[in-house]
């Protein structure tokens, strides 16, 4: 029977530079809805069928969303790195010879 490898959990710094950059991510992804989300709304859409403009509103719908998608999922990666910054700055990395 073998054993499992040895796992080391990564350092604080690493976790807090893991957080910097998936919350320059969700920033970065937020701006870019909000801009996105602007432009959709100041340009009214000219089709003259109803089919034409429930399409149009589905993509604008479908590209807000996954951007939207996108700031949430990187803000809450980075409030977990954060997190397990803390914990990992709080607990004792257990000893490697038993």
């Amino acid at each position: 029977m073998t054993t499992p490898p040895e796992t080391t959990l990564p350092s604080p710094l690493r976790c807090l530079t893991g957080s910097l950059i998936a919350g320059a991510m969700s920033i970065a992804m937020y701006m870019m809805t909000s801009k996105i989300a602007t432009t959709f709304a100041t340009k009214p859409m000219v089709q003259k069928t109803n089919m034409a403009v429930n399409i149009a509103t589905a993509l604008r719908t479908l590209v807000v969303g996954s951007t939207a998608l996108g700031a949430a999922v990187f803000g809450i990666i980075a409030i977990g790195l954060i997190l397990l910054a803390i914990q990992v700055a709080f607990n004792k990395q257990p000893s490697a010879n038993p």
